[in-house]
């Protein structure tokens, strides 16, 4: 089922396209993610799929309610002066949560971020990653069917950032669909269902991790003493490390490669391997910048 549902939106300011002509689809249930680098259009397409923007033309198929809907915006902020249960449990009634349910997600999700003991502090004593995981934790306190989370791991350090990635995987098992944009590649690789990749506001990529990665080509890691000669389906070597990295031409496959590479060198090891999403997305940056 389809969760939101985008076509043709385009949105400019000052003349200046942000974003445009995206069409795409947001399943239920999935997690979702937005990639793209700074300024590619990402939080004002978060914004447009949660209302606070209009598109200037095309159209948005919404099927959830702003009150079934969480979102972590791109700029922080919260009640400073209020303490930290307090507020979880004020922006929960805000979307019109049950008390009691709110309140077992908010002392749930602090006890899993490491904040238990922090309920009754108020936000100004916190430090700033415990501000942000409280943060992450008010777009998720009333239980949302859809949660909507803009460059959620920014700032956090490795330790904060598996806690936060716990609670979105958890969000997902109970059921809720997750659109996370980041522009951090190997978070997104770990997390996401499907993809879309924008750049200067245009859609680059758009499907699963498989799909994509299938569009590129795949290469052979592999260790082996002596040097090769000629491979057919081969278009470059890369040393990395102890082993080398044999980069196959589109369409190649590694099976014939493999055979040739074993009849010219004793090979100790090998994997095939697709590129990373992280590749992927340098590729297709600087693909789109030349």
């Amino acid at each position: 089922m389809t969760a939101i549902g985008v076509e043709g939106v385009s949105k400019a300011f000052n003349g200046v396209t942000v974003v445009g002509d995206l069409s795409f689809e947001v399943h239920k249930g999935e997690i979702f993610g937005i990639l793209g680098p700074n300024g590619a259009g990402k939080t004002t397409l978060l914004r447009m799929l949660i209302d606070i923007l209009n598109p200037d033309s095309g159209k948005i198929i919404r099927n959830y309610t702003n009150d079934d809907t969480g979102y972590l915006p791109e700029e922080r902020g919260l009640y400073k002066k209020m303490k930290v249960l307090e507020m979880l449990m004020y922006l929960a009634s805000l979307k019109g949560a049950d008390r009691r349910r709110a309140l077992e997600n908010a002392e749930k999700h602090l006890e899993m971020v490491g904040l238990s003991g922090y309920a009754d502090k108020k936000i100004e004593e916190l430090s700033k990653g415990m501000a942000q995981k409280v943060q992450v934790i008010a777009a998720m306190v009333h239980n949302p069917g859809l949660l909507i989370l803009d460059e959620p791991f920014s700032g956090l350090d490795p330790v904060n950032t598996k806690l936060v990635k716990d609670m979105v995987m958890g969000m997902k098992e109970a059921g809720s669909t997750v659109i996370l944009s980041t522009h951090m590649m190997n978070q997104a690789e770990e997390l996401c269902d499907r993809l879309l990749m924008i750049n200067k506001g245009k859609a680059v990529l758009y499907g699963s991790l498989d799909e994509i990665k299938s569009k590129f080509e795949r290469s052979v890691v592999a260790e082996y003493e002596g040097e090769p000669g000629h491979i057919k389906g081969l278009e470059r070597t890369v040393k990395r490390g102890a082993a080398f990295e044999l980069v196959l031409e589109n369409g190649a496959d590694p099976n014939p490669v493999l055979a040739q590479l074993v009849s010219q060198v004793r090979v100790k090891k090998f994997e095939v391997a697709y590129p990373s999403l992280n590749d992927i997305f340098v590729r297709m940056v600087e693909n789109e910048g030349a």
